[in-house]
């Protein structure tokens, strides 16, 4: 493969303002829903094994040092190395049977040793515990050819954690290894955010539950369950879920309803600026709030951020790809400010296209992208399509992530560096 230096422009090149008019560019839109919204105020404690996905609101501290106590790495026998005198061999009697989860009393000050199991205490006077396999038994007593090092397969008490530092902090999103640590450090319990309540409302007279009888000139639902599914997957609450009325009155009752109940209304569909899109009027007519309307990239130009009374609002297109790309990017986004998570946002990276992009220019793209492997740099490799359909749905699940195209390049080689964000899986 040609190797050619990088092509991206200061950022991504979508803020470029005499190209798009009223439309402002990612970081922009990110940037407003940062500052505008704040994390929900009410704390609850929950039992650490039930709260996976969950955002810590206090830190978690370790109530012990980790390991407590001085144990052996692995089964073997404890013996004192300062009572092994000469060259060896020596030959040491078997004074004990230490298993795991009891206390003992023995003392292996002399030319003795005590078999022990992996995670018992270490006996007094040991100083190494040799592995089983590098000794000989022979009845009550054990023959040693190799004098081990002081310290040997010993786990030494606060060799993990020591008592009362902090191992996680306020703003962690606990998943499977954080919750890990907390029990390790003995936190049964943590005081985490309250789930997040979402409303979800999916519009298009066109559209049908999947599965279900479907007539002519109708599509089947796929916002619905994909975005549950993404809900789901980001730890946060639908608390209701419906399809749009079909006139202005009706959505405008439906999304109030809505803000009432939820932290976050997402709509799918109705935000552009034809005759059957009545969502944005119907926002508009419950006296709302807009932080934007229209961010310049594709697919997902038309989506908008507001606020409905206490709710937020998150417009999303109503193309199936064009609803997930804008739900990574700005949903997601949402998710993290209003649980005040710290950490884990998606961290935009560079790799190597696989082939020539050529394209219109004027807003920053996001298309779908796989992981192909390496170049002989290293550096990873990503096969695309070769423009990106906002509702084309099909091959969505072989992409890992969004590749980001500068709204200025028209053309890009074969080797190009492009920023590719990873889909959140959590």
């Amino acid at each position: 493969m040609t190797l050619h230096q990088a092509t991206l422009s200061p950022g991504c090149g979508c803020d470029r303002q005499e190209m798009l008019h009223a439309l402002i560019s990612i970081d922009e839109a990110l940037a407003r829903i940062a500052a505008h919204a704040s994390p929900v105020g009410r704390t609850e404690a929950v039992q650490v094994g039930s709260a996976l996905g969950r955002t810590l609101a206090l830190p978690v501290r370790s109530r012990s040092m980790a390991p407590a106590f001085d144990n052996a790495a692995m089964d073997g026998y404890a013996i004192a190395t300062s009572a092994l005198t000469g060259p060896g061999p020596w030959v040491l009697p078997v004074v004990a049977r230490i298993p795991a989860g009891q206390e003992t009393t023995t003392s292996v000050a002399g030319v003795v040793a005590a078999r022990i199991f992996t995670g018992a205490p270490i006996p007094g006077g040991a100083d190494a515990v040799v592995m089983q396999e590098d000794v000989l038994r022979d009845g009550d007593v054990i023959h040693l050819s190799r004098r081990p090092q002081p310290g040997l397969n010993i786990r030494r008490a606060g060799s993990d954690l020591a008592r009362g530092v902090t191992v996680l902090d306020m703003g962690q999103r606990l998943g499977p290894k954080e919750i890990a640590v907390c029990a390790a450090a003995g936190a049964g319990i943590v005081h985490v955010r309250r789930r997040l309540r979402v409303a979800l409302l999916v519009t298009g007279d066109e559209v049908r539950c999947t599965g279900g009888v479907r007539e002519a000139a109708r599509i089947w639902d796929v916002n619905t369950p994909m975005l549950t599914a993404s809900l789901a997957a980001a730890g946060v609450g639908l608390v209701v879920s419906a399809h749009g009325a079909d006139d202005l009155a009706g959505l405008v009752r439906q999304l109030g309803d809505m803000a009432a109940q939820a932290d976050l209304v997402i709509t799918t569909g109705g935000i552009s600026v034809g005759e059957e899109d009545h969502v944005k009027p119907a926002f508009m007519a419950l006296g709302s709030e807009t932080l934007f309307s229209g961010v310049a990239i594709k697919p997902g130009k038309p989506v908008s951020v507001g606020r409905i009374g206490k709710a937020y609002w998150l417009g999303l297109p109503g193309n199936p790809v064009s609803a997930f790309v804008t739900w990574q990017v700005f949903g997601m986004a949402f998710v993290r400010a209003l649980t005040g998570e710290e950490t884990g946002a998606p961290i935009r990276r560079h790799v190597v296209t696989a082939s020539e992009i050529r394209r219109k220019p004027g807003r920053c793209e996001l298309r779908p992208a796989t992981i192909a492997g390496f170049d002989a740099h290293g550096r990873e490799i990503i096969r695309f399509d070769d423009a990106t359909h906002s509702a084309r749905v099909g091959l969505l699940s072989l992409a890992d992530g969004l590749m980001f195209l500068p709204a200025d390049a028209e053309c890009l080689p074969a080797g190009a560096l492009v920023e590719f964000q990873p889909f959140c899986q959590s």
